[in-house]
């Protein structure tokens, strides 16, 4: 048939791929590995030009590097859809026929063919006959596919009603396992109709062909004897294709049945094996099941570590990696304990709540070690999809397990310990809510049947040893925080990081910069100014940066100086390795100052102190608060505001103030965003210290929560908050009586160098904070007697009369 050219175009300077033993027709989407170093050439400047391509049959498929004369002329022009690389040398592509082409000319040879190419124009044909024609073709196809092992019916039919005739007639073409040479004859078929006469023949001529081999293999099979790779196909270019997989299904077989899978997880394997017999082998589908099965198989369904149960071993461990930290460790050592006494205890469940640079993280691995587990880390921050978690549907292109499946598999054990870090920075958006999705998976009640949607069975995560790690407490929903253990990991007091520095970080970064503690010795002196002067942390990782910098110049020293240089580091080398300090000690005036008082603050990057000022402007009763406050705090000003108007006779203050002046509070450092209601009592402070003239002792923070009665009620982050008003020099703290019980887990030293008031009231605060005491103004009935004539002293005297003044003209 002689081709037709009429208002067809020129490809130009496409690149061009040979193929062995495949023809891809227009219309149709085929899989196929790229090997030759000038074909994955050519394949990677398509991809990066305009992703077109050219792809033709070469005659011998024996032939490694194809002459222009050995490959035929005409294919297609082809669009990449998708490449993987599988391997060093070869890649996978996936390609989108798009039209017949015939090759006009070779325009370069090296280091890829580059060719001129003419698209041809096929000739339609959709006459009466001809629909005939088609629809005995697609009735023979269907036949053809219930007898064909390899073909996938669903995926086909579709693909057939939604297509003119000439395409229905390439993708049936596609879909027959036919000898090279036939293929290519029916892509060099332009003509619509003669294409789909030979299709006919073809079809029929398989179908005799199978019934026949199928009666010749009857006494076989009724024998009891096997099938092999010529009774399960029908045409002769398939046999190839089958013989490929045999090994393959096989190991796959045996690498189930290694597995030790439950009886669900292996019945469902045993099927995508079942499935992927029939398939292609180099089908995009069974790419898709093969995967599915490397993950099920990989999966440890039933392998464990071996525990350590020795609680003094294990508690040598956790005192070796982590100083101070009582309250963990007793938890941990309590849990091991436990595990001593019954056979198969569920999974622990603990939340770590504490400021960055604690220790969260590296007390997992410090568990991890001290039980004999395995240790996995899963990053949640910033994570919003609910499949990161549960998986994707297999359904999906690109599909793939959740994290948690996959931090199982890369543990190799299913009871690790498994640390979920910084759960509070997960959010949510329209593809789900990864919050909620957690909550089967940390529910011990739940997690022995975690169903991810990729792998479609239950796995049993109730051993694994879940350790979450967050910031604050606040972003995490209430129903996830009830299947916790919540521990709080406060921060650290100076001494705590002074020994933490000694013992851990000095010894790491001397190792790590290649120095011995005889070429550098830090005094205590030194570390304490860079604890003092160069971080302001609750943790430690600011201190170890620090650290590492003095090190660093230090390794420089003992390089041009010489191995034996030794340096005792003392305040002053601090300030010439880390130049001017960073931060001072808050500002401790030695006067008291009036409407000026100090508020203990607590944040998730640990405890600080506020500065609150009060100040009068004229105006009509207003508060104006500056210093950007959230609006919790503002309400607590409000209120704090509230109280003091409606002391002001009590207080003995001027009445004509509210109606003459406006009260201005602000907090200094503008910049950071202040929150909570823990200012009530500190607000209220500062006002009153200005309405009556008396300074707040600068010696006293406060936190505290006020009503509009004057209760105070109590707050968080006490330990927090203690610490940072102890390492500003404050020697007296005011805190509500029901924070008595916080007060317990203070560090002795804290407690003994701080004065703790807890008070009730405001009248006891500003007992307290004032420098002097507030003298009330006498009630109304105080005062009426006062001004009433003295009684007599007998009973019945009568009372001097006021003499009425005389009337005049």
């Amino acid at each position: 048939m002689a081709d037709s050219f009429e208002n067809s175009e020129l490809v130009k300077n496409v690149p061009l791929i040979p193929l062995r033993d495949l023809v891809v027709f227009p219309a149709t989407l085929v899989p196929f590995i790229v090997g030759r170093p000038s074909s994955i050439k050519a394949l990677e400047k398509a991809y990066e030009k305009d992703k077109l391509i050219f792809l033709a049959a070469q005659m011998d498929a024996t032939i490694d590097n194809p002459l222009p004369k050995d490959i035929y002329s005409m294919g297609v022009t082809a669009r990449i859809i998708r490449t993987v690389k599988t391997d060093e040398r070869n890649m996978k592509v996936i390609v989108e026929g798009l039209n017949r082409a015939r090759i006009i000319e070779y325009l370069s040879t090296y280091p890829y063919y580059q060719i001129l190419a003419k698209v041809v124009k096929e000739v339609e044909d959709n006459t009466p006959e001809t629909q005939d024609l088609l629809k005995k073709v697609l009735s023979l196809f269907e036949e053809y596919l219930k007898v064909n092992q390899n073909a996938n019916l669903d995926s086909i039919i579709p693909a057939l009603r939604e297509n003119s005739t000439d395409r229905i007639a390439d993708i049936i073409s596609s879909h027959l396992y036919l000898p090279l040479e036939e293929k290519q004859n029916l892509l060099e078929t332009v003509n619509t109709k003669e294409r789909l006469r030979r299709l006919k023949f073809l079809l029929q001529e398989s179908l005799v062909n199978f019934m026949g081999r199928e009666t010749a293999a009857g006494g076989t099979r009724r024998r009891g004897g096997a099938k092999d790779a010529s009774q399960r196909t029908f045409i002769p270019g398939n046999q190839f294709r089958k013989e490929e997989q045999p090994n393959e299904i096989e190991e796959l077989r045996r690498k189930v049945a290694e597995a030790q899978m439950p009886p669900d997880a292996q019945e469902k394997a045993l099927k995508e094996i079942e499935r992927l017999e029939t398939m292609p082998p180099m089908s995009a589908e069974a790419t898709v099941s093969r995967n599915y099965l490397d993950w099920l198989i990989s999966l440890p369904w039933n392998k464990k570590s071996r525990e350590k149960r020795d609680l003094k071993e294990a508690e040598k461990i956790l005192n070796e990696d982590h100083y101070g930290l009582e309250k963990v460790k007793e938890r941990i050592l309590e849990y091991l304990a436990i595990r001593q006494l019954v056979k198969n205890p569920k999974g622990a469940i603990l939340a770590f709540i504490g400021p960055p640079g604690v220790g969260k993280t590296s007390l997992g691995k410090s568990i991890a070690r001290a039980t004999g587990r395995k240790f996995v880390r899963l990053s949640l921050g910033g994570v919003r999809d609910e499949a990161e978690i549960r998986g994707h549907r297999r359904t999906y292109i690109g599909a793939y397990p959740g994290r948690i499946i996959q931090m199982i598999k890369r543990a190799g054990t299913k009871n690790p310990v498994f640390l979920l870090d910084e759960v509070d920075k997960m959010s949510m958006d329209y593809r789900g809510d990864p919050a909620a999705a957690l909550m089967e998976v940390l529910d011990p009640e739940q997690n022995k049947e975690f169903l991810d949607h990729y792998i479609d069975t239950d796995f049993d995560l109730s051993q694994v040893m879940f350790i979450i790690t967050a910031n604050s407490i606040d972003p995490i929903p209430k129903a996830l925080l009830d299947r916790m253990e919540v521990i709080r990991i406060p921060g650290y007091t100076e001494d705590e990081k002074l020994q933490i520095a000694k013992k851990f970080l000095i010894p790491k970064q001397l190792k790590a910069h290649g120095l011995s503690p005889n070429n550098l010795e830090f005094t205590d002196q030194a570390i304490l100014k860079i604890i003092r002067e160069y971080t302001r942390e609750a943790g430690v990782r600011n201190l170890e940066r620090e650290i590492t910098a003095i090190c660093r110049k230090v390794v420089k020293k003992v390089v041009t100086k010489g191995k034996d240089y030794h340096e005792k580091l003392t305040p002053k080398a601090v300030e010439n390795y880390l130049g001017i300090p960073k931060y001072r000690r808050l500002e401790i005036d030695q006067k008291d100052e009036i409407g000026v008082a100090l508020g203990m603050a607590w944040t998730e990057f640990g405890g600080e102190l506020l500065t609150f000022e009060a100040t009068k402007i004229h105006g009509k009763g207003n508060l104006l608060l500056t210093g950007q406050l959230g609006e919790i705090m503002q309400e607590s000003a409000q209120a704090a505001y509230s109280y003091v108007r409606g002391k002001l006779y009590e207080l003995n203050l001027s009445k004509e103030l509210e109606r003459n002046f406006d009260i201005h509070i602000h907090v200094p450092e503008g910049a950071t965003p202040k929150e909570g209601p823990s200012a009530g009592i500190t607000i209220a402070t500062a006002i009153i210290s200005l309405l009556t003239g008396i300074p707040v002792s600068k010696k006293v923070a406060m936190s505290g929560e006020i009503t509009l009665r004057g209760k105070v009620l109590p707050v968080g982050g006490i330990k927090e908050k203690l610490l940072a008003a102890y390492r500003e020099g404050i020697t007296e703290a005011i805190l509500p009586i029901d924070n008595k019980p916080d007060l317990k887990d203070l560090p002795k030293k804290l407690k003994q160098n701080l004065k703790i008031h807890l008070v009730e009231n405001m009248d006891q605060v500003l007992k307290i904070a004032l420098t002097k005491e507030l003298v009330p103004k006498k009630g109304p009935e105080e005062a009426e007697k006062q001004e009433k004539p003295e009684a007599a002293a007998e009973e019945g005297t009568p009372s001097p009369v006021a003499k009425e003044p005389e009337l005049t003209n």
